[in-house]
């Protein structure tokens, strides 16, 4: 009987060791996985306005999180950032942002941000860096103002991909064949879009190579591909569309006919309605000029936004 006891006991005994083995072994796996987990974390990256988070989402891929501060249908020259902005800004691993005093500049509300969370200067990317300064000029002849458009054209969209790519390989060394894959077929579109305006606006009789917009963003492109602009207002101010304003630019359209005119999706279209009923000139169409389209609509990635505005501007200056 007392083996009996005996042998049961070494049983009860050995199962208990092999049960307390298996549970570490389980808590060891469980820790790897954790590890694991932890990783491969995402990189957390905020972009200040659609255009770059399109571009940043593009270029990352998988392996990046983007959290963009102003949406669409919201004024980027001048933006108030809200709670869970500023929250993601605190814990944003890189951000990016335009330039060219598109967020206000050096005391515009993005440096404000990034100032008040004590977010650090070294993993905020400005991706027109490099992009040389347009201006608009003043009243008095001075060139003053900085265009902040500079995004409408593709060779400058390139650009500011390839300061995206770069960004996150200086930030992410580990993924740095991932982000150049990205980053090879992205620019391949922005590449054959550069060389997409080229041609059709070649194909423009060089009489009909005048854009009319309401505001003065499409300076950049103009400059470029070789338009001549004209434009209500210069840049968006209180004053948009104000008699003088009328007045001055169907002075222009005397002097420098136009065949139609054009009216961006996220400006008030009564003054160039006004500009059209007083000088005959047909409004042709919509085209984008400070924010990509909502998902699912016309022009929601920056490839298609531009797609879109070549499409348009050459249907409408081309000859009938």
């Amino acid at each position: 009987m007392r083996n009996k006891l005996s042998l049961f006991f070494i049983a009860v005994l050995s199962i208990i060791v092999l049960a307390a083995c298996g549970s570490d072994d389980d808590n060891q796996g469980a820790t790897e996985d954790t590890q694991d987990e932890g990783n491969s974390e995402k990189i957390q990256a905020v972009t200040s306005f659609t255009i770059i988070e399109d571009m940043v989402k593009e270029i990352g891929g998988d392996l990046v999180d983007v959290y963009n501060l102003v949406p669409t249908g919201t004024d980027p020259h001048e933006y108030e950032p809200l709670p869970d902005d500023t929250k993601a800004a605190t814990d944003a691993d890189v951000l990016f942002y335009n330039g060219l005093n598109l967020e206000g500049g050096d005391e515009g509300w993005f440096a404000k941000m990034m100032d008040a969370v004590n977010q650090d200067w070294e993993v905020a990317y400005q991706l027109a860096e490099n992009v040389e300064p347009m201006y608009i000029t003043s009243e008095d002849g001075k060139e003053e103002e900085i265009n902040p458009h500079a995004f409408l054209d593709p060779v400058v969209g390139i650009e500011m991909a390839e300061k995206a790519r770069d960004a996150l390989i200086e930030i992410d060394p580990d993924n740095e064949a991932t982000y150049e894959e990205n980053a090879e077929e992205y620019l391949e579109k922005l590449i054959d879009l550069d060389e997409q305006y080229k041609t059709r606006i070649d194909e423009i009789p060089e009489e009909n190579r005048v854009l009319i917009t309401s505001e003065r963003a499409y300076q950049y492109l103009a400059d470029r591909y070789g338009l001549e602009e004209g434009y209500i207002w210069a840049i968006d101010t209180e004053e948009n569309g104000s008699p003088e304003q009328i007045k001055e630019l169907l002075a222009f359209l005397e002097e420098t006919p136009a065949p139609v005119l054009f009216v961006e999706t996220n400006v008030d279209t009564r003054p160039m309605e006004t500009i059209s009923k007083e000088s005959g000139i047909e409004i042709f169409g919509e085209i984008f000029s400070d924010e990509i389209g909502e998902p699912g609509e016309e022009g929601d990635t920056y490839v298609k936004y531009l797609q879109f505005n070549i499409d348009v501007i050459h249907d409408g200056l081309k000859e009938e």
